[in-house]
């Protein structure tokens, strides 16, 4: 990893064009990946990169004084502050995904995280799949909340026109630094059908190729700002993306919800520890880099770009008010950090706003209930069995089910508030359910794979199943019959198609109760002193 005085000394050459001082920092930036040309002949510029992905809602610290925009914020400033002074310039990026996770911030369309965001300075923005948890009016507004650009290149309308602008070209000391966003194909069923079915999503490497013509005569340097995960075995990725469009110099991505570092070997750090060396995943000549969640971190990665080369100095993840995890006495991994006490006054206003109201006790959790502990065969876990025991309540169904990603915390033990089950159910899908005859219902079940194997992550209550594919109904074991009518309960978005489960929306049993979900559980749990995992 290259020093702090290394690297300072490569920041001041950015400011000259002696040819002698280049020589002397090629010795000193020995090793790295790129080699910028001599400088009489091709003027450099050294730019900070700044970059955060999957806020989630997140604007306030958590309950340890961990993150939060406002500590965010005072970092920044003090990164842009030292770059300025050394001659340089900053570019600060989101993989997005700024959208659901937090209840004080779902409630109020996220705005108190995009106003936060145009306070801190953000350049631009890609459009993530949980911005399409809302309606593209809400997007829109969102939009207008904000002073930085949402970037997608490869989602069109259904006229086949492009949802939003594809990229935008900054000018950073004379260098043109083209960011190109793109979403993951996956949006299409991950999101939310209600809001996406009148949109298509291109694939992002065939999209990028058709681009990259055109972004090499626009711009010095190409920048795809993505939401599409790093997975080096699918399509539609990061590294997918890298491997197959030459001429990308950096990716900047999201929605895997990962630290992005590699090992002298190449290899991704499975188990990253705040505070650590970090390298960027290096594929085609293409720089990887990600900020795992939640503004955890800000990563900064310091270049050197000339007319046809790009230089990485050094990159690090900075921890934003991280703690060490062990014991009571928990210290911060590195110096805390400040808030800005400007934007936390502005921010705290969104924090108090029904704040009574989230903290309301519904019930005692006497353990945690943890949503990735499933049991064994189908891989129902308790928590999937209580919400799904609570849409059956709801609806006087025989069976229901949820999927298992719409889970999205553990419930704690301790007091079960409102704000602990909204983080647990986020999405506000509504509880609808559908009469099938046996015949129809094994259909269904068959048609999600929950028969002979749990493929779909399905969650569920109401019914039996074995290893070999035997399915029975009900605390007595009964089989199904064919010709006797069942109810199913279900959730909006699983209704509308959601993850690629046959849609319900228009068989003319089904009716949506227009009661939120969350609202479901809630009215369960009211009934219940205590609660405990062996329960359910």
């Amino acid at each position: 990893m290259t020093t702090q005085k290394q690297y300072r000394q490569g920041m001041r050459f950015c400011t000259t064009l002696l040819a002698t001082l280049f020589v002397m920092a090629q010795l000193l930036w020995f090793g790295f990946a790129h080699k910028v040309h001599s400088a009489q002949d091709n003027p450099s510029v050294c730019l900070t990169l700044l970059h955060t992905n999957d806020n989630h809602g997140r604007f306030w610290h958590n309950q340890h004084g961990e993150y939060g925009m406002a500590a965010r914020k005072t970092l920044v400033e003090r990164i842009r502050a030292e770059v300025a002074a050394e001659g340089c310039h900053t570019l600060l990026l989101s993989g997005g995904d700024v959208n659901t996770g937090v209840p004080e911030s779902d409630m109020q369309d996220a705005e108190p995280d995009f106003k936060g965001m145009s306070r801190m300075g953000y350049d631009a923005m890609a459009v993530g799949n949980h911005e399409f948890d809302n309606p593209l009016e809400v997007i829109r507004k969102q939009q207008n909340w904000s002073s930085f650009d949402f970037l997608s290149a490869n989602i069109y309308d259904s006229a086949g026109e492009r949802l939003f602008k594809p990229y935008k070209i900054f000018d950073k000391g004379g260098m043109r630094v083209a960011v190109v966003g793109l979403i993951t194909r996956s949006t299409e069923k991950i999101g939310n059908p209600q809001y996406v079915k009148d949109f298509s999503f291109v694939l992002p490497e065939k999209e990028m190729r058709r681009l990259m013509p055109g972004l090499q005569e626009e711009a010095d340097l190409v920048i795809a700002l993505t939401h599409m995960g790093h997975d080096i075995d699918s399509v539609g990725t990061d590294v997918a993306l890298a491997r197959a469009v030459d001429g990308i110099d950096i990716i900047v991505g999201g929605h895997s919800q990962q630290p992005v570092c590699t090992d002298t070997r190449g290899e991704l750090v499975a188990d990253y520890q705040p505070g650590a060396p970090c390298k960027p995943d290096f594929e085609n000549n293409s720089w990887i880099m990600q900020a795992h969640e939640w503004g955890k971190y800000v990563g900064r990665a310091d270049f050197i770009v000339g007319k046809d080369t790009v230089q990485l100095v050094d990159y690090r993840l900075i921890p934003v008010n991280l703690k060490t995890p062990q014991s009571d006495k928990q210290a911060f991994v590195q110096s805390r950090i400040k808030p800005d006490e400007d934007l936390q006054a502005f921010l705290h206003e969104f924090q108090d706003k029904g704040g009574a109201a989230l903290r309301e006790v519904i019930t005692r959790a006497e353990q945690t209930f943890d949503r990735r502990d499933k049991r064994d065969f189908p891989n129902v876990s308790p928590l999937g069995s209580l919400i799904t025991q609570a849409f059956r309540q709801f609806t006087r169904a025989d069976i229901a089910i949820t999927n298992g990603g719409g889970i999205r915390d553990n419930l704690y033990k301790g007091d079960v508030t409102v704000k602990s089950l909204m983080q647990v159910m986020p999405f506000a899908n509504t509880v609808g359910y559908v009469d099938f005859n046996g015949r129809e219902l094994r259909q269904y079940l068959e048609a999600i794979a929950l028969l002979p194997r749990n493929e779909r992550g399905i969650q569920f209550s109401g019914i039996s199943l074995t290893g070999d594919g035997n399915l029975t109904l009900g605390e007595d074991k009964r089989s199904l019959d064919p010709d006797r009518v069942y109810r199913l309960a279900t959730n909006s978005f699983l209704a509308a198609g959601g993850d690629g489960y046959p849609p319900l929306l228009g068989k003319p049993t089904y009716v949506d109760s227009g009661v939120v979900d969350f609202t479901t559980v809630r009215q369960l749990l009211a009934g219940h002193r205590s609660i405990s995992p062996e329960e359910f």
